[in-house]
Order: structure tokens, then sequence, then C-alpha cells
């Protein structure tokens, strides 16, 4: 089982250096985008025969179509690697793993052909069809952006989606996700064969919760798809950014042996966590000894099991 791990970055070299260290293993790729506004120079350690940096580099804005092209450009990356690789997994800069690479790439083997992208059809909670019927324009074009931020506030910068999506149904959903390979080639194969998507969903908020869910929702995926695998903790409804963990969630995590989540997504096994960073490398360390315990807790659970019995 070969993952890809396609990386979206801007700052917290440090925890990026530790994420690749506990992912790797036998068969992986680790392919980073770092974004165009932020210092090259603090990343440049980071490196290794299965470590590729992502050019050209793009200037990223929070919640523009610029993290679609990003990872758009990953993925291309990845599958044009003579690699091969099996799953691609999409992670940013304040992700980290709860298991070890091992680990993660023998859930891939035990769950090949299972698809790992949280997507609910709109409306939904958390997804109001406002977020794509509200015209936003990106920070390359400020003025544009300006009269249409004062345009939404009246509810004058309003379209209807049927009209651009023609006989494609809404979806959205979580910003990360694992895909299989083939997933990931539908996904580029589409995008060059329907320019009006991308062109539609340049214009909406967080675009990256919605476009490749969009693609996703309306093709033969849909029934392989499950709840994502990350875990985040959101401070509220109307909150923008989920809380920075601590070591009180980190002992929720080494109370469980499979960290679970169960939600409108539905149920499933969460092996990455949002979100951490170069301040709060504690707590890293924490999760470390946690995945270091949980892997020999396995190998001596597999040991007992196959031990021959001995007569007393």
């Amino acid at each position: 089982m070969k993952v890809a791990y396609l990386m979206l970055v801007h700052k917290n070299p440090r925890l990026l250096r530790r994420a690749i260290g506990a992912l790797s293993s036998e068969g992986c790729g680790f392919f980073i985008h770092i974004d165009r506004k932020s210092d090259v120079r603090e990343f440049a350690g980071i490196t290794g025969s299965n470590v590729f940096l992502s050019e050209p580099r793009r200037s990223i804005y929070w919640a523009e179509f610029s993290n679609v092209e990003a990872e758009m450009q990953l993925i291309r990356q990845a599958l044009d690697s003579s690699a091969e690789y099996d799953y691609l997994v999409f992670m940013q800069g304040s992700d980290y793993p709860l298991r070890s690479g091992k680990y993660i790439q023998s859930f891939f083997e035990q769950n090949r052909g299972a698809e790992f992208m949280s997507l609910v059809k709109m409306p939904a909670p958390g997804f109001p069809i406002s977020k794509i019927n509200t015209i936003r324009y990106t920070s390359d074009k400020p003025i544009r952006r300006l009269t249409f931020r004062v345009m939404a506030r009246l509810g004058l910068a309003q379209r209807d989606w049927r009209k651009y999506l023609e006989a494609l149904e809404p979806f959205a959903g979580d910003a990360c996700w694992a895909l299989s390979r083939n997933a990931c080639r539908h996904i580029l194969d589409f995008n060059a064969t329907n320019p009006h998507v991308s062109n539609f969903f340049r214009h909406t908020h967080v675009p990256e919760e919605s476009f490749f869910h969009t693609i996703l929702g309306n093709s033969p995926f849909l029934p392989r798809m499950r709840r994502s695998l990350l875990y985040r903790d959101w401070p509220g409804t109307n909150a923008h950014h989920p809380e920075t963990l601590t070591e009180r969630h980190v002992k929720l995590f080494e109370e469980q042996e499979k960290v679970w989540g169960d939600d409108q997504f539905g149920s499933g096994e969460m092996l990455f966590a949002r979100k951490f960073s170069d301040a709060n490398l504690h707590v890293v360390d924490r999760i470390d000894e946690m995945i270091r315990r949980k892997d020999n807790d396995k190998i001596t659970d597999a040991y007992s099991e196959t031990a021959p019995k001995l007569d007393v």
C-alpha cells in the first residue's frame, strides 16, 4: 500500500518536520506546497528522497479558490509520480497524525476501495446554499471583492447555482480527505472537461469545502464515501476555525484505542487531528508517546494471539 501525503503549508516548519517523521514508512511520499507569501528558508531543512516540493508556489488566501488550485497541483504532481500511489491524503499545515505511518497504510489496505471525504448534499447544517449562491471575488480583484462584499450585505450579490452547475447537485463537507488514485484521477479529468464548474466555484466562499465534494458527489464514487479521517474541535457553529488542541484533547485520544467520530457525516475512525503549531510541540510530544504505546500494544496483542500455549 503506497500513500502520498499532500501538504498545504504556510508556517509551522518544525511541526511539518515532526509530521513527516511520524508518517514516514516504506512506500509513502510527501508532496509539499509552501505558500508563496511565506519565507521558504524556514523550511530549508525539510528534505528527503521521498519529499517533493510543489512548484510553482502560489499565494494562498483563506477561504478562496487559491486553496483548490494548490490542491489540484498537488494531486497532479502525486499522480504523475512513477511511484503509483494507491491513496492520496490531503493535509494542512496544522495537522498531525494520531497513528503511525505503518498503521495508516494498514488501515488503507484493509479499507481498499473506500473514499474518505465527509460530504452532505446541500443545504445541510453548517452548509447553507447561500455559501455557493452568494458571489465572492478573490483577493487578486480587490475592487470587485470589496464591491460584492457590500452588495452581499444588502442581499444583492446572489445567483442561482442551478443555472451554472446544470445537472449537478451541490455537495459540501470538510476540507480534508483521503482518496483513492482513481477518485483523484476522476477529479482532474472532470475539471479538464467541465471548466464551467471551476469557474462557478471560483466565486464562492470556502470553495475547498464544496468543489471536490460536488464533483465526487455526482460521480460513481459516491456510494464508496465514508467520513473523513480528521478530528477537529469546533468551539461553536459560527466559528471560523477549530480550537487549538491541548493536553485535554490528548487525554481523550489516549483513552480510546481507536479515536472515533460520529456526526452528520457518519461514524468512523479518525487518524489525524487539527490543529497544532510550533508553539505547542509539547502536546505533539504526548501524541508521539501515545502513538508508540498504541503500536507496541498492537504488537503485544498480535503476539499473544499467535503464541503457542505452554503446558504447565
